[in-house]
């Protein structure tokens, strides 16, 4: 049996540490989209927890949006008391999650990043986001991903 991938396992360790309680799934696949998470998962897109990291003036700040939304980045920065919100670099991408692109949790980053999570996700008993890898995924509740993360409850459409 091949040893976890490193992310994966400082994400398992970050999710215990923060009472995690949800189940962490390893798909054959990598699921760097939330079409693809759901089709894998049998769920709704809606019910994907997408992680968007943006760069503001210099500075990440991390959307957790349902895959049914396409985050209005004028009108979330203007709400999150931003100037501009621009997608992040996949170098900047890496530095401050110390995850890939289609990979990056709401948790388990080298330092914290300041978190946002989108209201419309309230609308599902059992989330879905990734877990440190485009191919890992964990469950969770909408409730248990804002205490995880510390998260501001905000709008992004």
């Amino acid at each position: 049996m091949s040893a976890e991938h490193p992310s994966i396992a400082r994400f398992r360790a970050e999710h215990q540490r923060r009472g995690g309680r949800g189940e962490i799934v390893i798909l054959p696949d990598s699921v760097h989209t939330a079409a693809l998470a759901a089709e894998a998962l049998g769920c709704e897109v809606g019910a994907i927890a997408n992680s968007l990291l943006f760069e503001a003036d210099g500075s990440p700040v991390l959307i957790l949006t349902s895959g049914d939304h396409r985050v209005d980045t004028k009108l979330t920065a203007e709400r999150i008391g931003r100037g501009k919100l621009r997608r992040a670099s996949p170098d900047f991408v890496k530095e401050h999650t110390g995850q890939v692109i289609g990979g990056v949790s709401p948790i388990a980053h080298p330092a914290p990043v300041p978190t946002y999570l989108d209201t419309w996700l309230q609308r599902y008993d059992v989330v879905w986001a990734a877990a440190g890898h485009p191919a890992a995924v964990f469950s969770t509740s909408y409730d248990e991903l804002l205490a995880m993360t510390g998260a501001t409850p905000v709008e992004v459409e």
